[in-house]
């Protein structure tokens, strides 16, 4: 069962849908169940993967998949009900890094390793120690919040972009989608590529403030993948302006490519009880070593972002917009 991809998306009429992605233009949808949600719960409930109970439910309706692109009907593969029980997170420095990154932790570490800055030693940590042996969790990475399900973008839409970000770039990544089940025990339920958007120009000025500068939002999808993920996975981040490519390059991820191993990130995000409410959603991003703004490229609202992986299906696209913050200093008011 393993490749199996699932498809989320919004009906003409309103409704919601999911589907198995067939090909390139053809969803079976499934019948009795409208959301990857409730899909999950119940595959959970009876103790069935969740790629045998959507084969099972697999109808005799099926949709036209670049007829729901153009409509902008795909949602991200999965969200909850109440967005607020949906987490988005993300660990970083935990992919092997570019030879920039390497380069600059070997001239350090000959110079001297007591003057490592603190990225850099926890690039090293990673290296040395990130992957879980013998049954023995590894080092933690790096670690922050994106924000509930109300800061997600759904794929073929635009990210919001406030007018105090002083950068708005993507990240390529992928996601790991878990359901927190009624034992409190995490489910991943599938992987899907990812857009972890930063505001890396902030990111650059002081490290102090990376947490803060990956409050953007962002996006993950189309598909989601079901069943184990390849070891090794070359993929493609390009950025388009006004259907012209800006930039592009490719980009590795998967459990070879990385210095932490995902079962060491998981562990490291899920041992902590606040991540252990039962219906809970959780979307977590895996990192990743490469990025346009390490190359000196400026973004704008006329740039399209594009994020492909063959094991994944369609490509991630999403574009840019700025938008008015809804808040203003001195906003604050007394109850």
């Amino acid at each position: 069962m393993a490749g199996l991809r699932l498809l989320q998306f919004r009906r003409p009429e309103g409704g919601r849908a999911v589907g198995i992605v067939e090909s390139a233009t053809r969803v079976r949808v499934l019948a009795g169940c409208d959301t990857t949600h409730s899909l999950a719960t119940r595959a959970i409930g009876h103790d069935v993967p969740v790629a045998r109970l959507a084969r099972e439910l697999a109808g005799a309706e099926f949709v036209d998949y670049e007829a729901l692109v153009e409509s902008q009907a795909v949602l991200v593969p999965m969200d909850h009900p109440d967005p607020a029980h949906l987490l988005v997170s993300a660990s970083g420095l935990t992919h092997l890094g570019s030879e920039r990154t390497r380069e600059q932790l070997r001239r350090a570490l000959e110079a001297d390793e007591a003057k490592l800055s603190d990225s850099l030693r926890l690039f090293k940590l990673g290296l040395d120690t990130g992957r879980a042996e013998d049954g023995q969790p590894g080092a933690p990475p790096e670690w922050h919040f994106k924000g509930t399900g109300h800061s997600l973008v759904h794929p073929w839409q635009d990210f919001p972009v406030a007018g105090f970000a002083t950068d708005a770039s993507e990240e390529p990544e992928l996601a790991g989608i878990y359901l927190i089940g009624a034992d409190r025990m995490p489910h991943r339920v599938g992987f899907a590529l990812a857009n972890e958007l930063s505001d890396h120009a902030m990111e650059r000025r002081n490290s102090g403030w990376a947490s803060r500068a990956k409050l953007l939002a962002s996006s993950f999808g189309p598909e989601l993948l079901l069943g184990e993920l390849p070891s090794h996975i070359e993929g493609l981040s390009r950025i388009t302006r006004k259907g012209r490519r800006r930039w592009e390059k490719p980009f590795f991820t998967g459990e070879r490519n990385m210095a932490h191993s995902i079962p060491n990130i998981e562990f490291h995000h899920f041992k902590h009880d606040q991540f252990l409410v039962p219906g809970d959603v959780h979307v977590h991003y895996f990192g990743t070593a490469t990025v346009s703004f390490a190359e000196g490229i400026k973004v704008d609202a006329a740039c399209t972002f594009e994020i492909s992986a063959p094991p994944f299906g369609r490509p991630l696209v999403n574009g840019l917009r700025r938008v008015d913050p809804a808040f203003s200093f001195g906003g604050v008011r007394a109850a």
